[in-house]
């Protein structure tokens, strides 16, 4: 059985018990502070068993990409070195909400497991919850009893509270689970040892293929433990373990999962997998990671050296170093894999085909960067290894290779036993152990539990037509960090704050009792299908009725540039072509940032095509068509435009102006009229086959031509108000250039006449020609007169020092031979000489200088340099 028909029967079968089947969430998590991916099936329902919201289907089934590389979920260092964990997986999943619990749920895994897919029963173990006496909870006696009417009792294992009851978080749902564990190992190796008591114990082939998570508690902020109203089931089944299984191989990495990566690996690396551990682990690892990688590409998370970029350039980095140091790999291999990958998963995520040059371009430009950093970092580590005194380098320059140049810590340590050194490993894990407490102590936030002042998941946002409302808070919780210090945050019966999502920023402004008091509100985010809103200071009465009043002016300019990021998207295709599409945003009320695909550099004159569609767009006074309840398919069927990466709802909001459609959420303006006008500030790249364009609009261009004009009128007053500044401008250029030119000839004539004098000041010192003067040249000058001296006396050793501008300029020049012979290094002197003018510098032997800013050091350096021919 394939792997894409094992996917499709499991679906099939939880169909066939009532169940929709639904798409994938994306990997990249975009609007869930808690989250940067999802790492498990139920990431994507949070807001359903929060009871924030209720679903359109009681139950459901799915196949979820997941992440699993930070946090409390991190198996990335035992990927490759085991052959069952992996960063980027499949949770296969069925899930009900307030619908059936432990009895259909444990029925139909069995089912599905013994009589669908025909895994014989005896290799089957079944964990329950053992209970918990500091939790006051007991023996999961109910999943016990089910699960004796499919398995003996003599297969139901106990698990604790760390296997056996899973948790969301520090707070929210949580309850006891039940795990499935396979034990696929030879009839020989069972007799030797019981399967039983394998379980849990990291074996390679005794594992855990599902786990049935039967939430019915809420975790509190103090610990404690409440029942929830409803009771969920949350499954989750590795995708590969379970391939692994049905294919009857030992390895997940042997399955048709794997296999097609590594035989392209080993095509292209001329490495056979099998033969060699070190090798194997490291095709395991490049076949993962790969994987990794290219969906959160094609989810929207490009790499970079912050928050989930960060995460997506260390995988990729691993897997490159890998390859570097197992497989010899020096030029860029890993961005050919993407078309096995594409070719292999593209029918069930059809997301990698569509964005399969860009996820292509990106890996590739990823990998020459990294390997040019470990060219850099090897001449680094050399350095280290030169300056270490004994055989034991240090932990703390090898923290520094790791954390400044991004280094791997691990082939400092491969390449030191290779060259007979060793690493101190503790003191380079107590450099790693103080960053990371630091970086935790910044991001620590610490978060009370609700207050519900009115029981009711009903929220309605109505920012779209009103920026004031009668609002009431429904309930609020305290929240602590070191950045922001103690916040609140509210959740209101109504709100006309849009909370910040699809780019754009969420929204500020106050709320107002009846007495006249107002408190801030700092800004709103949504979270687990909350809008949240900030604030400093809790209403005196939480429990009065408020007016909610979104500050007018900062919506009206973040509406104008989002609605300038509409009319630029369409601009942009109509310039460039098809193949743009939006690859991120960032709407403020001060400027927008749009990111798109793009495989070059924008001309001048592109930009000012671009920017004249706009602005074309702006002086139509396109008047906006909003429709708020459109059923996805026909919304795309009838040309509005779906960002990739996004997850859409059932029905979608469709904002038009002209022929620019697109699904948004966010808010804009009711006229292109009232943008006013629309300026490109900036246009960069941000990766391979990404660009950026930045842009002001409004308010915002309208200071920027106010400025502009100033600067003009300045410089029009500087050129004697001239009728034609360009022409007087061009005009002082060229005479700028002639007198240039003149004053370089002056300064050779002078640097010739002072040749003939500084010729007469040379004295010998023991055998050598010596010189050591100040002169009233520049660094060109000094240069051409230190070689022209040179030529006409031999064996000549000369310092020159000269003031500019309150800065003071050593100059050494050494006779070659005489360099040589007497092993002197005019670098290193200017070096030394360098400290009574408190500077520096360096060049070569025979010529080097060196800056600093004490003028007044000059006389005792031009003293100082006689010793070193004494």
């Amino acid at each position: 059985m394939t792997s894409q028909e094992i996917r499709a029967q499991f679906l099939e079968f939880f169909k066939s018990k009532q169940h929709t089947i639904v798409p994938s969430a994306p990997m990249v998590i975009k609007n869930d502070p808690t989250l940067m991916f999802t790492n498990a099936g139920m990431n994507q329902f949070k807001e359903f068993f929060l009871g924030n919201s209720d679903p359109k289907s009681t139950r459901v089934t799915d196949t979820q990409k997941c992440l699993r590389v930070s946090g409390k979920h991190n198996d990335l260092e035992e990927v490759g070195m085991d052959t069952y964990h992996h960063t980027m997986f499949e949770m296969l999943g069925n899930w009900s909400f307030g619908d059936y619990f432990k009895e259909e749920a444990i029925a139909w895994a069995w089912e599905l497991l013994t009589e669908v897919f025909k895994v014989d029963k005896d290799i089957l173990y079944v964990t329950i919850f053992e209970g918990d006496e500091s939790e006051g909870l007991e023996k999961d006696m109910e999943a016990y009893n089910i699960w004796k009417k499919h398995i003996p009792e003599d297969r139901i294992l106990l698990g604790n509270k760390k296997d056996n009851f899973w948790e969301m978080g520090d707070q929210g749902p949580c309850g006891p689970c039940s795990e499935i564990h396979i034990d696929i190992r030879s009839a020989e190796e069972k007799a030797k040892i019981s399967g039983k008591d394998l379980v849990n114990h990291d074996h390679p082939q005794v594992v855990e293929i599902w786990n049935l998570v039967f939430m019915q508690f809420n975790r509190k902020a103090n610990g404690s433990l409440e029942s929830l109203p409803a009771k969920h089931v949350d499954t989750g089944m590795g995708f590969e373990r379970l391939c692994m299984v049905l294919q009857g191989k030992q390895s997940n990495y042997d399955t048709d999962v794997f296999t097609p990566l590594l035989a392209k690996i080993e095509a292209v690396t001329k490495n056979a997998y099998g033969k060699d551990e070190e090798k194997n682990i490291a095709m395991r690892v490049i076949a993962d990671h790969i994987r990794a990688v290219a969906f959160a590409i094609a989810d929207g998370q490009l790499p970079s050296n912050t928050g989930a970029g960060y995460v997506i350039r260390r995988i990729l980095r691993r897997a490159i170093r890998y390859g570097f140091s197992f497989l010899n790999m020096t030029e860029p291999f890993i961005y050919e894999l993407v078309q096995t990958l594409s070719d292999q998963m593209s029918v069930a995520f059809p997301e990698l085909k569509s964005q399969q040059n860009l996820i292509v371009n990106v890996v590739k430009e990823e990998e020459q960067s990294f390997l040019r950093t470990l060219e850099q970092g090897l001449q680094l580590l050399e350095n280290v290894i030169s300056e270490t005194e004994g055989k034991q380098v240090s932990g703390a320059k090898a923290f520094e290779l790791y954390d400044t140049f991004g280094f791997p810590i691990d082939l400092t340590a491969l390449i030191l036993r290779e060259r007979g050194y060793t690493l101190d490993e503790a003191a380079f894990e107590a450099a790693l152990q103080e960053q990371k407490e630091r970086s935790r102590a910044a991001t620590k936030v610490a978060t009370g539990d609700w207050t519900v002042l009115i029981d009711t998941k009903d929220e309605t946002f109505v920012g779209y037509d009103t920026l004031t409302a009668a609002v009431h808070i429904t309930k609020y919780r305290k929240v602590e960090s070191k950045k922001d210090g103690e916040m609140y945050q509210l959740v209101l019966d109504v709100t006309p704050f849009y909370a910040e999502s699809g780019g754009q920023v969420g929204d500020t402004g106050v709320l107002k009792s009846d007495d006249g008091s107002t408190i801030k509100i700092t800004d709103t985010k949504k979270e687990n299908n909350q809008i949240i809103h900030f604030t400093k200071k809790l209403p005196a009465n939480p429990e009065a009725t408020f007016t909610a009043i979104v500050d007018a002016a900062e919506r009206a300019q973040t509406c104008s540039n989002h609605t300038a990021t509409h009319l630029l998207h369409q601009a942009l295709r109509s310039v460039l072509g098809t193949h743009v599409e939006q690859k991120g945003s960032m709407v403020r009320s001060s400027y927008l940032r749009f990111d798109f695909s793009h495989f070059s550099k924008m001309t001048a004159e592109e930009l000012k095509a671009v920017e004249i569609f706009v602005n074309n767009r702006i002086a139509e006074q396109l008047t906006l068509e909003e429709n708020r309840k459109v059923p996805f398919d026909k919304a795309v069927e009838e040309g509005a435009m779906a960002l990739f990466g996004e997850k859409y709802a059932d029905e979608v909001r469709v904002i038009r102006f002209g022929e620019s459609a697109e699904l948004c959420g966010g808010t804009h303006v009711k006229n292109t009229g009232e943008i006013w006008h629309f300026i490109i500030t900036g246009e960069s790249a941000v990766a391979a086959g990404i660009r950026r364009i930045e842009a002001i609009t409004s308010d915002a261009a309208k200071a920027y031509f106010e400025t502009q004009t100033e600067g003009f009128q300045q410089v029009k007053s500087v050129l004697k108000n001239a009728k034609d500044p360009v022409k007087a401008i061009e005009q002082l250029q060229d005479e700028n250039t002639a007198l240039k030119k003149q004053l370089e000839q002056l300064l050779k004539d002078k640097a010739k006449g002072l040749k003939n004098e500084l010729k007469e000041q040379i004295t010998e010192v023991n055998g050598v020609n010596f010189l050591a003067t100040k002169v009233d040249l520049d660094a060109g000058g000094i240069k051409d007169l230190a070689f022209a001296l040179g030529s006409e006396v031999s064996n000549l050793f000369a310092l020159f020092a000269t003031d500019q501008g309150g800065k003071a300029v050593l100059t050494c020049y050494i006779d070659k031979d005489l360099a040589k012979n007497k092993d002197l290094n005019a670098g290193t002197i200017v070096r030394e000489l360098g400290k009574h003018i408190q500077g520096g510098g360096g060049g070569q032997p025979f010529f080097a200088t060196a800056g600093g800013k004490n003028p007044d050091g000059i006389p005792a350096a031009l003293e100082a340099v006689k010793s070193y021919l004494s």
